[in-house]
């Protein structure tokens, strides 16, 4: 409690000089520091990175980047972090260029805790390269990645804070439907099926409504050209400069643009019609994206419709930092919260896991060699109702973890009667008669 009391100082003046911090997307060598980065700075000027605490909170950071779990979106999930052990969990999901990831973490517990998101692209080896961070003042980080490939979202809370969280992850298409009053779902030929017997290829997608049916800019931008060609007709280029992109719209029945016109998303740039070479098909509009230095580009994840909200059921609360043990003759723990997922370890009956979070139906639970996985709910149950009781046959110490080099809570003596809520390999989880809980070596 001293060295507490002696910490927390420091902790707040570093939260003070944090919420003045922002940080946007990576950006070559210039790269700006994230929160987090400047957080951990803080800690070593501070002189916190010579404690304990301090080279564990680094710690957590860096293991969450070697130990992401893997997750679908839309996901949401809820979990709990404790003041006395440095926390941090990463989230691995496959994110496509044309994606808008939006990250929420909620957190319910000490007032202004302060939550570091941030999110790194993986390469080939899973190297880690930060590629965004939400500003130090919220916990919301709405972010479009530039190439189509794994990606792995932090989550950090600052020292000494407890709590309860939410994180969700939810997409949106990063451009407008470009036809008023469609979506996703009205495409009808997609990019890269073979034209004029395969000798060229559908540079882009078709999207089929009534004659006159408004075309829309799917972004704010620049009109570059408005104009006629043998295969589009009468076609609109539109300069999507935040993407490096133009956006092409053809087969249009009219315009209702002209060349240098500034346009803002949902403007309307022409009209479907079936001109240039679609003359003997019924009207649609064809929707391209060209990309600088790249071509053409699949429209597809730029348009296709959302994924809603994150629909998974939530934990009660009560259940969070609980220990759980396995109920069934074996349980799988996996990497990911699906039946298909790779197996991280199987456990038998009575085993006992640290409940860290997850949904109704999947558990993040941490292992007592601090490995995490996800276990079905149904395979599990809490440890609460004793296993057996058992009376010790020599003294031996209470201990805080399943670790020999656990700190000792109370030396137990010959003869102590307790109750065995769980088990791993080396150590079992008693409860004694007043309702002390702790860990002692297996007989």
């Amino acid at each position: 409690m001293k060295r507490f009391l002696q910490i927390l100082p420091l902790l707040s003046l570093l939260a003070l000089t944090e919420a003045c911090t922002s940080s946007g997307p990576a950006g070559g060598i210039f790269k700006s520091t994230s929160p987090h980065d400047q957080y951990a700075r803080s800690l070593t000027e501070a002189r916190l990175n010579r404690t304990a605490l301090g080279r564990d909170w680094v710690a957590a950071g860096e293991r969450a980047l070697r130990d992401s779990l893997r997750i679908s979106v839309p996901y949401r999930e809820s979990g709990y972090f404790s003041a006395n052990r440095p926390f941090a969990v990463g989230y691995q999901i496959n994110a496509q260029r044309g994606d808008r990831l939006i990250i929420r973490v909620e957190v319910q517990g000490q007032p202004d805790t302060q939550v570091f998101i941030d999110v790194f692209s993986l390469d080939e080896q899973k190297r880690p390269d930060r590629a965004v961070s939400a500003r130090a003042d919220t916990n919301v980080l709405t972010w479009e990645p530039r190439r189509s490939r794994p990606h792995l979202i932090r989550i950090q809370p600052e020292l000494l804070r407890s709590g309860r969280y939410t994180i969700s992850v939810t997409r949106e298409p990063v451009l407008s439907f470009p036809v008023q009053g469609l979506d996703s779902r009205q495409i009808s030929s997609y990019f890269g099926v073979p034209r004029d017997g395969g000798r060229r290829r559908h540079e882009g997608v078709d999207i089929f409504a009534p004659r006159g049916t408004p075309v829309l800019a799917g972004s704010d931008g620049l009109i570059t050209r408005v104009g006629v060609n043998q295969l589009g007709g009468n076609i609109v280029f539109l300069s999507d400069n935040a993407r490096n992109q133009n956006l092409y719209y053809a087969h249009l029945d009219r315009w209702n643009v002209t060349d240098g016109q500034r346009v803002s998303v949902g403007d309307t740039v022409g009209f479907v019609g079936n001109t240039g070479n679609a003359r003997t098909t019924a009207p649609h509009l064809h929707f391209g994206i060209y990309t600088f230095g790249e071509g053409a580009v699949d429209p597809l994840p730029y348009i296709r419709r959302g994924s809603g909200p994150a629909r998974q059921a939530l934990l009660n609360p009560d259940r969070l930092g609980d220990s759980v043990r396995v109920g069934t003759t074996r349980a799988l723990i996996r990497t990911a919260p699906k039946p298909d997922a790779p197996v991280v370890e199987e456990l038998t009956r009575s085993a006992l896991l640290t409940l860290l979070g997850g949904t109704t139906e999947w558990l993040r639970v941490e292992l007592p060699d601090s490995r995490v996985g996800y276990v079905a709910n149904s395979t599990v149950e809490r440890a609460a109702k004793p296993l057996r009781r058992l009376t010790l046959p020599r003294p031996a110490p209470l201990l805080d973890r399943a670790h020999p080099q656990g700190g000792v809570i109370v030396e137990l003596a010959t003869n102590t009667v307790v109750d065995v809520l769980g088990l791993t390999d080396t150590h079992q989880l008693v409860r004694l008669a007043g309702g002390l809980t702790g860990w002692v070596e297996r007989f």
